[in-house]
């Protein structure tokens, strides 16, 4: 496969997790939250409100592809055409995945039982987001502001969204006069951006791979034509042989960990490589450098 058609493969990639993730949230969503009367944060809740004031006549599915629209503007031009091409595709996918859900889960799967309803689709909902956001995505509504502000800010996007989500769920009060809902509103929202937060850092984690083989050179050239990623090749000296030695230096995400093994291993069975997890990565290829 070469840096194209890995390229194409990595895009593809992207648009199943945001698939992927759209179908978890709207899953939970209509399964285990909104069919026990829950306000979530986020737009959805915004529109579970809507949805609860108008007498169930306004669809979440509905509002919420509305008032998307016209947050797609600001998506357009603070965090470009690249982010909003997969924010559209986001918010057609979660708005499709909401109204599906709506016609096929009329009641709650577990019926009373709301506080287990809203840890699993707490679960489910984050899960869902954290899938959306690793491939670079979004569903749009809240989650931009989000992205906004992790986009400048070193503030992860869970807490970003925190703060809307309190003003949000506390204004359930007033439909419902129900303390206990609010606090199952919050137990969901924390569970949510808990979830959240560790799927985009397990999908996120980078790698580093000291490689030590004779055969440096078409290791690198494999790696960079293959993986697309780019490395160093470090002077060494063997503490024992006292002999000159190549080490190669490589960055990657974790899930092309199998890859490179496998890219060294089909080029020289006796390569000697040491893998490390490192707590960051930013510039080209990886986060964008913060401060």
């Amino acid at each position: 496969m070469n840096l194209k058609s890995n390229k194409y493969f990595f895009e593809i990639q992207d648009y199943l997790m945001i698939l992927l993730g759209t179908l978890l949230y709207g899953f939970g969503f209509n399964g285990f939250i909104l069919s026990n009367e829950i306000i979530t944060g986020g737009l959805s809740g915004i529109c579970a409100l809507i949805y609860f004031a108008s007498g169930q006549l306004i669809p979440v599915s509905i509002s919420y592809f509305v008032i998307n629209i016209i947050l797609l503007a600001v998506a357009l031009k603070i965090l470009g055409l690249k982010f909003l091409l997969k924010t559209i595709f986001g918010v057609f996918s979660l708005s499709a995945s909401l109204s599906l859900f709506e016609m096929l889960l009329t009641e709650p799967i577990i019926k009373n039982e709301p506080f287990m309803s809203i840890i699993i689709g707490g679960c489910l909902c984050g899960a869902g987001l954290g899938l959306v956001f690793s491939a670079n995505g979004s569903t749009g509504g809240t989650d931009i502001i989000g992205a906004i502000v992790n986009k400048y800010k070193d503030i992860s996007i869970g807490r970003a969204l925190l703060f809307c989500d309190f003003f949000i769920i506390g204004s359930s009060y007033v439909l419902f006069h129900d303390v206990e809902k609010i606090v199952f509103g919050f137990v969901e929202m924390v569970i949510s951006n808990y979830l959240l937060d560790w799927v985009m850092n397990g999908n996120r984690q980078s790698v580093q791979f000291l490689i030590f083989s004779q055969k440096h050179d078409e290791i690198v050239e494999r790696i960079l034509h293959d993986i697309g990623r780019g490395c160093t090749i470090l002077d060494g000296t063997g503490g024992y042989s006292k002999r000159p030695v190549k080490v190669v230096v490589l960055l990657a995400k974790k899930s092309e960990s199998a890859a490179i093994f496998r890219l060294v291993k089909s080029i020289d069975h006796n390569a000697f490589i040491s893998q490390s997890i490192v707590r960051g990565v930013y510039g080209e290829g990886f986060d964008p450098i913060k401060g």
